[in-house]
């Protein structure tokens, strides 16, 4: 079935462009343009389309108030564009606690200079976002948890006393899903976390920042040397990898050039689980791909414990899926009754 997409923007050029690229795809189909957030709204009700990318920064009426309206109106999922920089993040981040799923960035050069590389990027998001579920964080609370699809032990009350770090780990969903798990915490929180999302370089430094400004816990981006405090969580920065020394501080390193993701969960889980062992508990939340499944290998060979969101409540089941049937998982949970959990082991 050909996926419909509404394409909203105020660039005549932007539009026409992503209409040529979306269409050329044959899983696609571009089934009508918005040059304003206003227009979007009367267009997504008239035409329901499946997807609609959306950008920002319009006339009439900018993106995120439009997105806040079909999110409430119509739950159509929408791919926002953004900026690479400081200021695109924070509406970006803006954009996703607003009921965006995804994002990508807005670059009118790289369109021009690598038509066929942007069109698969861009036509595999769509894709992707087409089949997600509407942010959970802004989604209405449900009365109980649904059963996990994948079978899993529980962990045994007060199992985790000797646990010394949490390490979460998260892909596209994963900001609001981090946001909903963090800001729970209570300030006392007896543990450091680690934290790793998907996320450009120039976007993990905002983010920490509006963790910290809305959490209990304290929430910075990590830095080569932090050394690791209760009730303190660490961003790894976009385009890096984070590990552990082996003395309860941080290494950021540039990591390997082949590596697919920057920052990787791989890399942090098997990083942790060399130089804490079965000391750790790890979480792994919602995302696209199978990052955080082979560094979970490594977490269980040594005794730590590993739990997963359950697939109704991720925004994409994909992460967590990949550690589940590798049956690896300790323990599914609802991303709701995630931070209870820590604080009923940890705390």
């Amino acid at each position: 079935m050909t996926i419909k997409v509404l394409v909203v923007d105020d660039s005549g050029f932007f539009r026409r462009r992503l209409t040529e690229l979306i269409n050329a795809d044959g899983r696609l189909q571009v089934i009508g343009t918005a040059s304003n957030g206003q227009e979007a709204i009367d267009q997504a009700g008239r035409l329901r389309p499946d997807v609609i990318t959306m950008d920002y920064e319009m006339p009439v009426m900018d993106g995120i108030t439009s997105l806040r309206e079909i999110h409430r109106k119509l739950r159509i999922p929408v791919l926002m564009f953004s900026s690479l920089t400081y200021e695109g993040a924070r509406v970006t981040l803006d954009a996703l606690e607003a009921g965006a799923v995804d994002y990508l960035p807005k670059n009118f050069e790289e369109i021009s200079k690598h038509p066929e590389e942007i069109q698969k990027i861009l036509c595999d998001r769509i894709v992707m976002v087409s089949g997600s579920r509407t942010s959970v964080a802004s989604a209405a609370p449900t009365t109980a948890a649904p059963a996990p699809a994948v079978a899993a032990t529980p962990t045994r009350r007060g199992g985790l006393r000797s646990t010394q770090l949490v390490v979460i780990g998260a892909s596209t969903g994963g900001p609001m899903a981090l946001q909903e798990v963090l800001t729970r915490l209570p300030a006392n929180f007896r543990l450091p976390i680690l934290l790793v999302q998907h996320m450009p370089g120039t976007f993990t430094k905002a983010f920490a920042e509006r963790l910290d400004r809305i959490c209990q816990i304290s929430v910075s981006e990590a830095k080569d040397g932090d050394v690791l405090r209760a009730g303190h969580a660490y961003l790894a920065p976009g385009g890096k990898q984070m590990l552990s020394d082996g003395h309860m501080r941080i290494r950021v390193t540039e990591g390997e050039s082949h590596l697919n993701y920057k920052p990787s969960l791989d890399v942090t889980f098997g990083s942790v689980a060399r130089d804490l062992g079965g000391k750790v508990l790890g979480v792994v939340l919602t995302g696209m791909g199978a990052d955080g499944r082979e560094g979970a290998r490594l977490l269980k060979a040594e005794g730590a414990t590993i739990w997963a969101q359950d697939e109704a409540s991720c925004v994409i089941y994909g992460m967590p899926m990949a550690v589940a049937k590798a049956g690896l998982v300790d323990e599914v949970l609802d991303l709701r009754r995630v931070a209870p959990r820590l604080c009923e082991e940890i705390n």
